[in-house]
């Protein structure tokens, strides 16, 4: 690498493609990466149902000899002994070894000489909270994901809790003002915003209010200021300067879902207005408020209660091209770098993360459903 040579990426060690490392180094990469077994196997080692190895040790036995000593740490002595086809590993007293196991090298054995690997055994993997070891950050694939899943899920609840609580008075209101011109006006105004794409939004609120050739309101991007002015602000400055980073993403976030929110309350609540049984309750002498607020709104929200567990799943797991825009570093913005450089352990932790979020937020959906609809009840 000095010398200005390339060494290979990830995907060259996996399609066996060209690289000037010596054997020893690819051995020991693909050792790492676990290229040196079957797929099933990283399947199930991944899942961590079949033993991982660690540990490694390379042993070379020299034409003829059939027994050699590996240091395996701290001065412990482990003596390898050929046994036909297989290795065996025996400690210092001369006892087969229960902690370490040894397997003969196929690559990197010839005619001169046979090599082994020592190595301990140990079962990691998603089943026991074990997520891996990113190949990009070298760091536990847990601590690569915390602190980005906390900043898409700051956002993505954020943009989810103001469009509720925004779309579902707006859509009421439409409902009773059918034909109105506040109805047209809105329509449009939420047709015109629900064709605008959220990453696309997020960059013309930039060049309007982040200092392009308009005003210089926000921040450029970041979740926060950096970490040497963070630090020195008050607790009302950091408020302040988190919820002046925070504006204009949200919008960006909740700009998809707005429209959609507001339109499916504005129908479904007419379509309830138009039914039998509100036609009934006025016959019966029962106010307008009381009709349309305990009556009519309740069945109301039962398409919007069922459909809370998908938009739950697509805020939480974030948005990359938003995060892109704001210069965020989330989750969203983290799983496609992931694919993008191929760090495998990242990749799949992160589809189990979003696959486990999509599970609960189905099961949300369910209990807001029964909650909401009187015709539903766990039993």
């Amino acid at each position: 690498m000095q010398e200005g040579e390339s060494v290979g990426s990830v995907g060259d060690i996996m399609g066996g493609g060209t690289s000037i490392l010596p054997a020893s180094a690819m051995r020991e990469l693909k050792r790492f990466y676990g290229f040196d077994k079957p797929v099933y196997q990283r399947y199930l080692i991944w899942l961590g149902i079949w033993p991982r190895e660690i540990k490694h040790r390379e042993v070379e036995f020299p034409d003829g000899m059939i027994e050699a000593q590996k240091n395996v740490g701290r001065g412990n002595y482990m003596t390898l002994r050929l046994e036909g086809d297989k290795v065996s590993v025996y400690d210092k007293n001369g006892n087969l070894s229960d902690v370490w196991s040894a397997s003969i090298d196929p690559d990197g054995s010839d005619e001169a000489m046979i090599l082994a690997t020592i190595f301990q055994t140990e079962y990691s993997g998603i089943l026991t909270g074990n997520l891996g070891t990113s190949y990009t950050y070298d760091q536990p694939v847990t601590e690569v994901m915390a602190p980005r899943f906390k900043v898409s899920m700051f956002f993505g609840l954020t943009g989810l809790f103001l469009s509720y609580i925004v779309c579902i008075p707006l859509g009421i209101r439409k409902a009773l003002n059918h034909g109105s011109a506040f109805d047209f006006l809105s329509s449009v105004t939420i047709f015109v915003a629900y064709s605008i794409p959220g990453f696309a939004l997020g960059g013309v609120l930039l060049v309007i209010f982040g200092g392009g050739s308009f005003w210089d309101v926000f921040p450029l991007g970041g979740f926060r200021s950096p970490t040497e002015i963070w630090q020195e602000l008050s607790v009302w400055g950091q408020i302040k300067d988190q919820l002046w980073h925070a504006i204009l993403p949200i919008i960006a976030w909740s700009i998809g879902s707005f429209a959609g929110l507001t339109v499916l309350m504005k129908n479904s609540l007419l379509e309830n207005i138009s039914q039998d049984y509100i036609r009934t309750a006025f016959a019966k002498g029962l106010q307008e408020k009381r009709v349309i607020w305990v009556h009519a709104i309740r069945n109301s929200v039962i398409p919007i209660a069922s459909g809370i567990g998908g938009i739950i799943g697509v805020v939480i797991a974030g948005s990359y091209l938003i995060e892109k825009v704001f210069n965020i570093d989330g989750f969203g913005k983290m799983g496609f770098e992931a694919i993008i450089d191929r760090d495998y352990p990242i990749t799949l932790g992160f589809l189990v993360i979003v696959v486990m979020i999509r599970l609960v937020a189905n099961i949300l959906s369910d209990i807001a459903l029964a909650t909401v609809d009187p015709r539903i009840r766990f039993k």
